[in-house]
């Protein structure tokens, strides 16, 4: 069984990465043999290798060991667009067995593996599906970021009634501090615990880099969220 994470967020530009670097830092320090994961990603730039994306770029360097990138991103488009209208302009069809398959391979050599999402929890990648369907085919624990910030409620309650709606397990949500200027976010953040039946893992800083957030997280309730057979 594989054992993991999936990172998904209420929206693009929510801090989906920077919370997935510091969890696999957290991971890595308990011991664990970590690899992380964007399936899909698009806005890449070219490079001698082919396309790269730098979010994908940093979870690879992150890894406990050497990934080939193709696995950590078997699906990469140079456009910043959907990454289904990417796709369909250069014929393509993203396959979620594909994904599955991607994955399959870096959990030959590591016991926890953190796939970040692209964009939010809806996001298409396909004529037919979207990556709630990636998520449910992988089978991970899912936790959803929230960008502490004006419309963060809504976004996060719709976010969390689909994860609810889907067959996976909703392991947690994060309050994502990104926003300096948001002077209600104390208030948003006590709105959403009294809302979300979803266990509350903790805040991040929006002033923290990838190592201050590992140390944040050391603080959150990870344990409400174990993966499967943990």
């Amino acid at each position: 069984m594989t054992r993991g994470y999936f990172v998904t967020g209420t929206d693009t530009g929510v801090g989906k990465t920077r919370f997935s670097l510091g969890l696999m830092a957290l991971l890595q320090a308990q011991g664990h043999v970590v690899t992380g994961m964007k399936p899909v990603a698009s806005g890449c730039r070219a490079t001698s290798a082919g396309l790269v994306n730098g979010d994908a770029a940093r979870l690879q360097a992150q890894a406990s060991f050497t990934v080939p990138y193709h696995q950590v991103n078997p699906y990469a488009f140079e456009p910043a667009i959907a990454p289904h209208l990417a796709a369909e302009a250069q014929g393509l069809s993203i396959e979620i067995e594909v994904i599955r398959q991607a994955l399959s391979g870096l959990t030959q050599a590591a016991d926890r593996v953190v796939v970040e999402g692209v964009g939010g929890w809806l996001v298409p990648i396909n004529a037919t599906q979207t990556m709630a369907d990636v998520a449910v085919a992988l089978g991970l624990p899912v936790i959803m970021v929230v960008a502490v910030r004006l419309g963060c409620l809504n976004h996060a309650m719709l976010t969390a009634a689909a994860i609810e709606a889907a067959a996976v397990p909703f392991g947690g949500w994060v309050a994502n501090r990104l926003d300096p200027e948001c002077e209600e976010a104390d208030e948003l953040v006590a709105a959403l615990r009294q809302r979300l039946a979803a266990p509350f893992v903790g805040e991040l800083d929006f002033s923290a880099d990838d190592r201050s957030t590992a140390d944040q997280l050391r603080h959150m309730r990870l344990e409400s969220f174990s993966p499967p057979g943990a």
